[in-house]
Parts: structure tokens; sequence; C-alpha cells
């Protein structure tokens, strides 16, 4: 039998859809950074996956065609990062209910009755970017749990970006080179770690 060659494939999103959302612009520093690295990078916008609240009576009546392509481009790719914007101390509701539909069986279905499959065995590297001092980092200590109870790896290594209005330039780049290679190592280890589950 021919030996697999493990996937480089990682997913790439923010848990915001605001036009000048600090996260979507971390979120594209992230990806341009892990093309350089050799991954193979789909980076997408959650506007692009228009998702009602969940609840399970509208579930009932059929599970939104954007919450299927969703589950299977979280499935395809075996490593994921997530930059999440903190509101109130935690993590947004727009990625909560975005988990929440990922994560919810679709009964009857051949490959989705597993409501967990999408993200078992997955690293997941966590990144985000406030206006405070903090950068968000409760949002982050929020997230990994949830993610942990889904059965993704989280990976150790993360980084909150904080004064995230004077962090970036006019093309959307990191200013410091410190916030960069931070950036870099957390993009590293989800990269590295994805390789050894996967048996490399």
């Amino acid at each position: 039998m021919p030996r697999m060659v493990p996937s480089n494939k990682l997913l790439v999103l923010a848990g915001s859809t605001r036009a000048g959302s600090w996260n979507r612009k971390l979120a594209r520093v992230v990806a341009d950074l892990a093309r350089a690295a050799g991954a193979e990078v789909a980076h997408i916008e959650l506007a692009d996956f228009e998702l009602p609240i969940y609840n399970a009576d509208l579930e009932a009546r059929g599970t939104p065609e954007a919450a299927i392509r969703l589950k299977a481009l979280f499935h395809a790719h075996p490593a994921w990062i997530l930059c999440s914007p903190e509101y109130n101390g935690s993590y947004t509701a727009l990625l909560k209910n975005t988990i929440d539909w990922v994560s919810s069986p679709v009964k009857g279905h051949p490959q989705w009755s597993n409501g967990t499959l999408p993200f078992e065995g997955k690293v997941v590297g966590l990144l985000s970017a406030s206006p405070g001092a903090l950068g968000g980092l409760r949002s982050l200590s929020h997230l990994a749990p949830l993610l942990s109870m889904l059965q993704c790896w989280v990976a150790p290594n993360q980084f909150a970006l904080s004064r995230a209005a004077e962090a970036f330039d006019a093309e959307g780049q990191l200013l410091s080179d410190a916030s960069r290679g931070r950036v870099r190592a957390v993009v590293e280890q989800v990269l590295w770690a994805s390789r050894r589950l996967q048996g490399a």
C-alpha cells in the first residue's frame, strides 16, 4: 500500500463580519504567513455563509445549505486558525452560532449524522485582536474549552494582539515585527502539530 501523504491544508477565519474588523485583518495576515510557510490555505469570510440563529425547531425543518457547506470545509481541513474578537469578555455570537450549526447532527444524513465529525482531531490555533490592553485574551480563554469539548486539539501557543487600532498599516499589514513573529509562531505550531497528528 502506498504511504498517504499528510495534508497541509489550513482553514482560516475570523469571528466577525464587521467591515473594519481587526480580526479580519489579522486573519488576512495569518493566511499570507501560512501560504509563505507552504500551506494550502482556505481563507473564508463568515459573511459568505448566511445562517439564522440556531434553534432545534428551525433545524427540524432542514439544516441550512450554508451549514452543510461549512461542515464540509471544516471537515476537509486538518488544521484551522480562528481569529476571535472579544465581546463582553467572550467570543462573538457569530462564532458561537457558526460552531452550533457546524456541530449539529443532520438526522439521516450519510455523512453529517455525527455532529462532531467536522471537529474531531483538528488542530486549532487561536488568535485575537482588540483595542484593549489584553488584546481579546479573555475570548480565547472561553473558546479553547469549547473546541476541546468538540474533540479539537487546541495549540498551546496563542496570541492576543493588543491596541489593534494602532497595529496595522494602511494595507492591513502588522506594523510590529514582534507581533508578526508571534502570529508566525502560532501558524508554524499549528502546521507542525497537524503534520504530526496525521503521521508525517
